[in-house]
Protein backbone atom coordinates (compact mmCIF):
# COMPACT_ATOMS: atom_id res chain seq x y z
CA UNK A 1 0.00 0.00 0.00
CA UNK A 2 1.38 3.59 -0.83
CA UNK A 3 0.94 6.07 1.94
CA UNK A 4 1.67 9.74 0.45
CA UNK A 5 2.14 12.46 2.95
CA UNK A 6 0.75 16.14 2.40
CA UNK A 7 1.93 18.79 3.33
CA UNK A 8 -0.62 21.92 4.10
CA UNK A 9 0.56 25.53 3.25
CA UNK A 10 -0.61 27.76 5.55
CA UNK A 11 -0.42 31.90 4.83
CA UNK A 12 0.03 33.86 7.72
CA UNK A 13 -1.49 37.92 6.28
CA UNK A 14 -0.05 40.90 8.44
CA UNK A 15 -2.47 44.11 7.63
CA UNK A 16 -0.82 47.05 8.38
CA UNK A 17 -2.27 50.22 10.09
CA UNK A 18 -0.14 52.79 9.96
CA UNK A 19 3.72 51.60 10.90
CA UNK A 20 1.68 48.78 12.87
CA UNK A 21 2.08 45.32 12.23
CA UNK A 22 0.30 42.11 14.05
CA UNK A 23 2.68 40.97 16.63
CA UNK A 24 3.67 37.24 16.65
CA UNK A 25 4.38 36.72 12.77
CA UNK A 26 7.53 35.89 11.81
CA UNK A 27 8.81 36.02 8.37
CA UNK A 28 11.10 33.17 6.77
CA UNK A 29 14.51 34.33 5.35
CA UNK A 30 15.28 33.62 1.59
CA UNK A 31 17.00 30.54 1.51
CA UNK A 32 16.10 28.66 4.42
CA UNK A 33 16.40 25.10 3.94
CA UNK A 34 15.46 21.58 5.73
CA UNK A 35 16.75 18.25 5.09
CA UNK A 36 14.29 14.94 5.30
CA UNK A 37 16.17 11.91 5.80
CA UNK A 38 14.65 9.07 3.65
CA UNK A 39 15.19 5.12 4.68
CA UNK A 40 14.28 1.70 3.06
CA UNK A 41 14.43 -1.41 3.98
CA UNK A 42 15.34 -4.26 1.12
CA UNK A 43 14.45 -7.73 1.38
CA UNK A 44 16.78 -10.23 0.07
CA UNK A 45 15.20 -12.23 -2.66
CA UNK A 46 14.95 -16.11 -1.97
CA UNK A 47 16.34 -18.37 -4.60
CA UNK A 48 15.38 -21.87 -4.13
CA UNK A 49 17.64 -24.37 -5.47
CA UNK A 50 17.83 -26.54 -7.70
CA UNK A 51 18.38 -29.97 -9.03
CA UNK A 52 20.30 -30.14 -11.81
CA UNK A 53 22.84 -32.25 -14.55
CA UNK A 54 25.62 -32.03 -16.42
CA UNK A 55 28.93 -33.66 -18.56
CA UNK A 56 31.91 -32.80 -18.43
CA UNK A 57 31.97 -32.98 -22.50
CA UNK A 58 29.53 -33.68 -25.58
CA UNK A 59 31.75 -36.57 -27.70
CA UNK A 60 34.16 -39.76 -26.44
CA UNK A 61 35.55 -41.80 -29.09
CA UNK A 62 35.78 -45.81 -28.85
CA UNK A 63 38.75 -47.23 -30.08
CA UNK A 64 39.80 -51.07 -30.55
CA UNK A 65 40.73 -52.93 -27.72
CA UNK A 66 40.59 -56.73 -26.98
CA UNK A 67 39.05 -58.07 -29.97
CA UNK A 68 39.20 -61.68 -30.78
CA UNK A 69 38.74 -63.76 -33.37
CA UNK A 70 34.96 -63.91 -32.80
CA UNK A 71 34.37 -60.62 -31.38
CA UNK A 72 35.95 -57.14 -32.00
CA UNK A 73 35.88 -54.56 -29.20
CA UNK A 74 35.86 -51.21 -28.92
CA UNK A 75 36.38 -49.19 -25.66
CA UNK A 76 36.43 -45.60 -24.16
CA UNK A 77 35.24 -44.22 -21.18
CA UNK A 78 31.94 -42.28 -20.67
CA UNK A 79 32.41 -37.93 -19.73
CA UNK A 80 32.28 -37.78 -15.75
CA UNK A 81 28.59 -36.56 -15.48
CA UNK A 82 27.51 -34.30 -12.22
CA UNK A 83 24.17 -34.48 -10.66
CA UNK A 84 23.96 -30.86 -8.61
CA UNK A 85 21.85 -30.09 -5.55
CA UNK A 86 21.19 -27.04 -4.17
CA UNK A 87 18.01 -27.81 -2.63
CA UNK A 88 17.80 -27.31 1.11
CA UNK A 89 16.34 -30.56 2.76
CA UNK A 90 12.67 -28.68 2.92
CA UNK A 91 12.77 -27.46 -0.63
CA UNK A 92 12.93 -31.74 -1.31
CA UNK A 93 9.43 -33.10 -1.86
CA UNK A 94 8.76 -35.95 0.12
CA UNK A 95 9.66 -39.18 -0.49
CA UNK A 96 11.63 -38.05 -3.60
CA UNK A 97 14.01 -39.93 -5.23
CA UNK A 98 16.25 -39.06 -8.12
CA UNK A 99 18.08 -41.19 -11.09
CA UNK A 100 20.46 -40.79 -14.04
CA UNK A 101 20.22 -43.22 -16.63
CA UNK A 102 20.83 -43.31 -20.14
CA UNK A 103 20.04 -45.15 -23.91
CA UNK A 104 21.87 -44.89 -27.01
CA UNK A 105 21.00 -44.58 -30.97
CA UNK A 106 22.02 -46.87 -33.30
CA UNK A 107 25.37 -46.70 -34.37
CA UNK A 108 25.14 -45.03 -38.13
CA UNK A 109 27.41 -45.74 -40.78
CA UNK A 110 28.98 -42.55 -42.42
CA UNK A 111 29.48 -44.30 -45.79
CA UNK A 112 25.71 -46.29 -45.81
CA UNK A 113 27.25 -49.56 -44.27
CA UNK A 114 24.99 -51.75 -42.08
CA UNK A 115 23.68 -50.19 -38.67
CA UNK A 116 24.92 -51.56 -35.49
CA UNK A 117 21.87 -51.84 -33.07
CA UNK A 118 22.15 -49.83 -29.63
CA UNK A 119 22.20 -53.58 -28.02
CA UNK A 120 25.88 -54.26 -29.24
CA UNK A 121 27.05 -50.66 -26.96
CA UNK A 122 27.30 -51.71 -22.80
CA UNK A 123 28.74 -49.99 -19.76
CA UNK A 124 30.06 -50.19 -16.59
CA UNK A 125 29.81 -47.25 -14.36
CA UNK A 126 31.58 -45.83 -11.93
CA UNK A 127 30.80 -43.58 -8.70
CA UNK A 128 33.97 -41.25 -8.32
CA UNK A 129 31.96 -39.33 -5.64
CA UNK A 130 29.12 -40.56 -4.07
CA UNK A 131 29.59 -37.91 -1.02
CA UNK A 132 29.47 -39.10 2.63
CA UNK A 133 26.31 -40.31 3.42
CA UNK A 134 26.71 -43.51 1.63
CA UNK A 135 23.06 -43.16 -0.32
CA UNK A 136 24.35 -42.26 -3.68
CA UNK A 137 25.02 -45.32 -5.77
CA UNK A 138 25.98 -46.65 -9.36
CA UNK A 139 24.29 -48.60 -11.33
CA UNK A 140 24.89 -52.07 -12.40
CA UNK A 141 27.17 -53.15 -15.38
CA UNK A 142 24.90 -53.81 -18.43
CA UNK A 143 26.64 -55.78 -21.02
CA UNK A 144 26.34 -56.51 -24.75
CA UNK A 145 23.39 -58.69 -26.77
CA UNK A 146 26.50 -60.40 -27.88
CA UNK A 147 27.53 -61.42 -24.26
CA UNK A 148 26.69 -64.02 -21.73
CA UNK A 149 24.84 -61.95 -18.61
CA UNK A 150 26.56 -61.19 -15.69
CA UNK A 151 23.32 -60.48 -13.85
CA UNK A 152 20.37 -61.91 -14.78
CA UNK A 153 18.80 -60.32 -17.65
CA UNK A 154 21.47 -57.67 -18.24
CA UNK A 155 22.78 -58.39 -21.49
CA UNK A 156 20.75 -56.06 -23.57
CA UNK A 157 23.18 -53.38 -24.29
CA UNK A 158 21.96 -49.16 -23.62
CA UNK A 159 18.91 -50.19 -26.57
CA UNK A 160 16.73 -48.88 -23.55
CA UNK A 161 17.37 -46.57 -19.96
CA UNK A 162 19.76 -48.22 -18.09
CA UNK A 163 20.31 -46.87 -14.36
CA UNK A 164 24.16 -44.59 -14.49
CA UNK A 165 23.43 -43.21 -10.89
CA UNK A 166 20.99 -42.50 -8.56
CA UNK A 167 19.66 -42.11 -4.55
CA UNK A 168 16.76 -43.40 -2.87
CA UNK A 169 16.34 -40.04 -1.07
CA UNK A 170 16.37 -37.05 -2.60
CA UNK A 171 16.44 -34.81 0.89
CA UNK A 172 19.47 -36.87 2.45
CA UNK A 173 21.84 -35.66 -0.32
CA UNK A 174 20.43 -32.18 -0.72
CA UNK A 175 23.10 -29.82 -1.19
CA UNK A 176 25.56 -31.90 -2.47
CA UNK A 177 27.07 -32.03 -6.07
CA UNK A 178 28.10 -36.24 -7.37
CA UNK A 179 29.88 -37.27 -10.08
CA UNK A 180 30.16 -40.57 -12.11
CA UNK A 181 31.40 -41.98 -15.31
CA UNK A 182 31.09 -44.92 -16.89
CA UNK A 183 33.62 -47.74 -18.91
CA UNK A 184 31.66 -47.96 -22.21
CA UNK A 185 32.32 -51.06 -24.45
CA UNK A 186 31.52 -51.81 -27.88
CA UNK A 187 31.36 -55.37 -28.84
CA UNK A 188 31.01 -56.16 -33.12
CA UNK A 189 30.67 -59.71 -34.80
CA UNK A 190 34.26 -60.08 -36.51
CA UNK A 191 32.82 -59.40 -39.61
CA UNK A 192 31.35 -55.80 -39.36
CA UNK A 193 31.61 -53.55 -42.01
CA UNK A 194 34.74 -51.39 -41.60
CA UNK A 195 34.19 -47.31 -41.62
CA UNK A 196 33.10 -44.93 -39.18
CA UNK A 197 29.88 -44.95 -37.37
CA UNK A 198 27.95 -42.83 -35.14
CA UNK A 199 25.54 -42.85 -32.41
CA UNK A 200 23.82 -40.71 -29.77
CA UNK A 201 24.15 -41.91 -26.10
CA UNK A 202 21.20 -39.46 -24.32
CA UNK A 203 21.94 -39.11 -20.70
CA UNK A 204 18.54 -38.37 -18.59
CA UNK A 205 18.04 -37.07 -15.13
CA UNK A 206 14.94 -37.50 -13.43
CA UNK A 207 12.98 -36.85 -9.85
Amino acid sequence: MNTRARLHLATATAVLAGSTAFAGVAAADPGDSSDVNVTVDIPAIHQPGVLALSVAANAVNLTENGSTGLVRQFTGTLPTVTVTDTRTAEEVPPGAAWAVLGTSSNFTGTAGQPAITADHLGWKPRLIDGGETGQVSEGEEVVTVLDDPTQPGNNVGLKDQELLVSTYDSAAVAGGSYDVNADLFLRTPADVAAGSYHATLTISLFE
